[in-house]
């Protein structure tokens, strides 16, 4: 199953949870690989997959945000 079939078959408040989780993990990424890029304690590879990852996540909350809040132009 793919990841707009998956948006699709879940409930708006399903969705509304999911995406407020994801933002919540997409800002905690971020201050992580901020604190390992100024700390110089993170390896590229570990800092590739987290920003990956922070991708990933924002991809998510983009399609989760375009079912909840469709652009209508009236």
């Amino acid at each position: 199953m793919n990841a707009q079939n998956d948006i699709a078959m879940k409930s708006d408040e399903v969705l509304r949870v999911e995406l407020e989780v994801f933002r919540r993990e997409h800002r905690d990424l971020d201050e992580a690989i901020e604190a390992l890029a100024d700390r110089g304690t993170g390896d590229q590879l570990t800092l590739q997959r987290l920003k990956k990852k922070k991708l990933f996540l924002k991809d998510r909350i983009r399609q989760i945000e375009d079912r909840l809040y469709p652009d209508i132009i009236a």
